[in-house]
C-alpha cells in the first residue's frame, strides 16, 4: 500500500463525523491517517474522544488572537507542524479568512447538512422542513472562501418523513453524514479526485459507489 496522507480534522464539539473519519481510518486499506485532532475550543468534547484514540490534539482559541488572520494563522503553523496533507473541517464553528483557504486549496475539504447549493449556513433542517422538501441530506465538497460553497465531491440523499422535527430530521442526516464523510475522504486521499473548472470530478468510480447512500437500507 502506498503511504497514507496524513489529516488534519478541525472541530469545534463533540466532534461525531470525526469520530467516524478516525474509525475509518483504522482500516488497513484506508488511504488516510488522522494525525491532528485540533479545535477552538478546549472544552470540545471531540478532543477526548481523539485522545483516547491515542491522535494528538492541539487547541488554539480564537480569543486569543488579536484578529482572524492571527487565528489562522496559528491553524496553519499548527496543521503544518504535524505534517498535515490534507483538513477535514468537522463542525467547525469558524469561518476562515480567504488566505487560509487558498493556502489549503483542494487540500481541504467540509462536510455540510444539505445538498447544496440548497441550504448553506446554519438551521439547515429547520429551512428544509420550511421549504417542504422531500429529500434533503449532507454534501462533501473542498472548502472555498464563500461559506459553504466549492466543488462538490459527493453528496447523500435523505428522504424527509411525514411528521419529521427538526431534531429527528437532524439525527436521519447526521447518520448518511458518518457514512459519507469517510467515502470522500478516502477518495480523495487516494488521489480518485482532481478539480477541473471548479467542479470535483472523480475518476474511477462506479456510479452505485456514488449514489444515493440512504441510512434507512441495509447495508
Amino acid at each position: 500500500m502506498s503511504v497514507r496522507r496524513r489529516v488534519g480534522v478541525l472541530i469545534s464539539g463533540r466532534g461525531s463525523n470525526m469520530k467516524a473519519l478516525v474509525e475509518a481510518a483504522r482500516g488497513r486499506d484506508f488511504p488516510a491517517e488522522i494525525a491532528l485532532v485540533l479545535s477552538n475550543r478546549a472544552d470540545a468534547a471531540g478532543l477526548g474522544v481523539a485522545a483516547a484514540a491515542g491522535i494528538a490534539t492541539r487547541v488554539v482559541r480564537h480569543r486569543d488572537f488579536p484578529d482572524r488572520a492571527a487565528f489562522d494563522a496559528a491553524l496553519d503553523a499548527c496543521l503544518r507542524g504535524a505534517g498535515v496533507d490534507l483538513v477535514c473541517l468537522a463542525g467547525f464553528m469558524r469561518l476562515l479568512t480567504a488566505g487560509l483557504v487558498a493556502a489549503w486549496r483542494d487540500r481541504m475539504i467540509n462536510i455540510h447538512p444539505s445538498l447544496l447549493p440548497a441550504f448553506p449556513g446554519l438551521d439547515t433542517h429547520a429551512r428544509a422542513l420550511a421549504a417542504g422538501v422531500r429529500f434533503t441530506g449532507c454534501t462533501v465538497h473542498f472548502v472555498r472562501a464563500e461559506m459553504d460553497s466549492g466543488p462538490i465531491i459527493a453528496q447523500a440523499a435523505v428522504p424527509v418523513q411525514p411528521g419529521d422535527t427538526e431534531d429527528v430530521l437532524a439525527e436521519r442526516v447526521l447518520q448518511a453524514e458518518h457514512r459519507l464523510y469517510p467515502l470522500a475522504l478516502g477518495l480523495v486521499a487516494a488521489g480518485k479526485v482532481r478539480v477541473v473548472g471548479e467542479r470535483a470530478v472523480v475518476e474511477g468510480h462506479r456510479a452505485p459507489e456514488m449514489a444515493v447512500l440512504n441510512p434507512l437500507e441495509p447495508g
